[in-house]
């Protein structure tokens, strides 16, 4: 019976494949099938068609991911606010309820592939791309068992019934793991094509140098601000890791393939994100094409009418500069937060790009020569409604025939990597380091800041916040962190950035989320009633969950055990070198 389960574990299951129609992107393949051994493995199309049912390892943002598409990601962060408290934020995840493991389903499915590919005769420059993808796709797996677990056993083969010594295999220590997803990471890209000879859609040698500098800047930032406690690594702090970050962001950087979108743009920076297509963008790196067919829309136009369940945080907004490059805590530009339109006044561009405000259009091209129909205020009390005031506009397309509730649904493009993120890290990962120059700023920070029309950052003149996220750490970090924040919000980095900074008594623990001033809506909001279903703390600011027990005293996250999920007691048993994770 052991040794059934461990199969089961480890999805020991026949992965040979029935391939869907090929005219689709790679993206948007069926799940495999069964296939018999004999029929495959005969030329460069068998490969390809098995490596485009991996494809569907990308986050497919279904309909079931909510109304907002992949732009309500960041509920898991103090970013966003959602309807009911965030379990992981507030330490009410449990074992049994909370738990899972990484996907050896897939894992295995890349493995047979590397055991099986020489099989097919072809030119080796024929068959490199399909094994560099493998190799990517199954750095991408373990990766994403890092974010979550840590070290994990480290599988490179099809296991079988009688392999007791892999299917027993011990947990890895996280660093000799990501040694390892950088060394596949090294093969894709020694495989992959250039991004100038990859087909559409499919992963090409730039975009895994881009994931090798967002692996690197994780871990090697984990190391670092994890060095004293339970999740870090005996006698390690990152430095190598961070060296390798900057290095192959460089890389990226000289490549000269890339360059951002829209600049200098009206709005350039909010149009970046609502687009149905970014086959010509220079920006995005590695996106998918989805549509109502395939069950993956994003209801773009409900989002707005349903308020999206969610609203940005206080702690956000408070986060954007005033035009002067200064903190809100001491720019003589800031004008205060009594309203919507104050709060807008003299900020960093990105911040009226990303929140709705009055006279912004929310539904456009509708049939019948309708007049486009505009923002009045935030959507307080639908089924789904807005929970700060603070209303979300990134990622919004206002087109009438793009909402699955009023046609058969239009395209949306969800997007994967961006050059900005390259930018970002090669600027962290230098200045963690102690090495970050201004001509390094001027191409990173400053490159992102001239899309928006904002004032450079000049590391040598950084404005002291007293109200600074991370006040033990130097000013430039405090900044880059800031514009890091800034630049990807709602985009699904923030609770990863939390955890590998160890930043969550800084910015989590003991925080209450909160929302825009209330006093603003009450005579322009009909039925908006403060101490009805609107609740605020001392200062009048929305606070949602006033009359939350469990968030009485703020987020209680536990930073001796929350920064990793818990493994299942399922899989600590199966096997006992599987160590559960600290504080579980």
């Amino acid at each position: 019976m052991k040794k059934l389960q461990i199969i089961y574990t480890y999805s020991i299951i026949s992965i040979l494949l029935v391939i869907a129609s090929c005219k689709k992107s790679a993206l948007n393949q069926a799940p495999p099938t069964k296939l018999s051994d004999a029929t495959f493995w005969h030329t460069t199309g068998d490969l390809q068609n098995y490596m485009n049912s991996l494809y569907s390892i990308f986050p497919l943002y279904t309909t079931n991911n909510g109304v907002m598409g992949i732009y309500n990601i960041d509920n898991n962060s103090d970013n966003m606010v959602p309807s009911g408290a965030n379990a992981r934020l507030n330490g009410q995840y449990t074992v049994n309820g909370n738990s899972g493991y990484p996907d050896y389903t897939h894992i295995r499915t890349v493995n047979y592939f590397l055991a099986n590919y020489t099989k097919v005769s072809a030119a080796p420059s024929a068959i490199a791309p399909f094994v560099g993808e493998a190799y990517f796709f199954r750095a991408m797996l373990y990766f994403q068992a890092l974010q979550s677990y840590g070290g994990v056993p480290y599988i490179t083969s099809p296991l079988n019934l009688n392999d007791e010594a892999g299917l027993n295999s011990p947990r890895l220590p996280r660093n000799v793991l990501v040694d390892s997803i950088i060394n596949d990471l090294n093969r894709a890209i020694t495989n992959l094509p250039t991004k100038s000879l990859a087909q559409t859609q499919r992963i090409y040698k730039e975009y895994a140098e881009g994931y090798e500098a967002r692996v690197c800047l994780y871990e090697g930032t984990w190391e670092k601000y994890h060095a004293n406690d339970a999740f870090g690594v005996s006698g390690q702090n990152g430095v190598n890791f961070l060296q390798l970050a900057a290095t192959a962001a460089n890389t990226v950087i000289t490549s000269a393939v890339f360059k951002l979108d829209n600049v200098p743009v009206p709005n350039g920076y909010f149009n970046l994100f609502n687009q149905t297509d970014y086959t010509t963008s220079k920006e995005i790196m590695f996106w998918g094409a989805f549509n109502l067919a395939d069950n993956v829309v994003s209801y773009w136009q409900s989002f707005f009418s349903a308020g999206g369940s969610t609203g940005l945080s206080k702690a956000l907004v408070d986060d954007y500069l005033c035009t002067d490059g200064k903190p809100t805590s001491v720019s003589p530009l800031y004008k205060g937060d009594d309203s919507l339109a104050h709060v807008f006044k003299n900020r960093d561009p990105r911040l009226r790009q990303t929140i709705f405000f009055q006279g912004d259009t929310v539904v456009s091209n509708a049939p019948g020569n309708v007049p486009d129909a505009l923002f009045t205020y935030p959507q307080f009390f639908n089924t789904t409604p807005n929970t700060t005031g603070y209303q979300i506009k990134k990622g919004f397309d206002s087109d009438y025939l793009q909402d699955s509730h009023n046609s058969a649904g239009g395209t949306t493009g969800v997007i994967y990597m961006r050059y900005a993120e390259i930018l970002l890290i090669y600027a962290e990962a230098r200045a963690e380091l102690g090495l970050l120059t201004q001509a390094d700023a001027d191409m990173t920070i400053n490159v992102l800041r001239d899309r928006v029309g904002m004032t450079h950052l000049n590391i040598g003149a950084i404005a002291t916040d007293p109200k600074w996220s991370y006040p033990e750490l130097s000013p430039v970090i405090n900044e880059i962190r800031r514009e890091r924040r800034v630049e990807l919000a709602c985009e699904g980095y923030r609770l990863d950035d939390i955890n590998r900074w160890a930043a969550a008594p800084d910015v989590i623990v003991g925080k209450q989320p909160l929302g825009a001033m209330a006093n603003q809506f009450v005579t322009v909001v009909p039925g908006f009633t403060i101490g009805n279903t609107i609740y605020v703390n001392a200062q009048g600011y929305i606070e949602r969950y006033a009359k939350t027990t469990a968030m009485a005293a703020g987020y209680q996250f536990n930073v001796k055990r929350d920064y990793l999920l818990p493994l299942t007691l399922a899989q600590t048993v199966i096997n006992p070198l599987i160590t559960q994770n600290p504080g579980w």
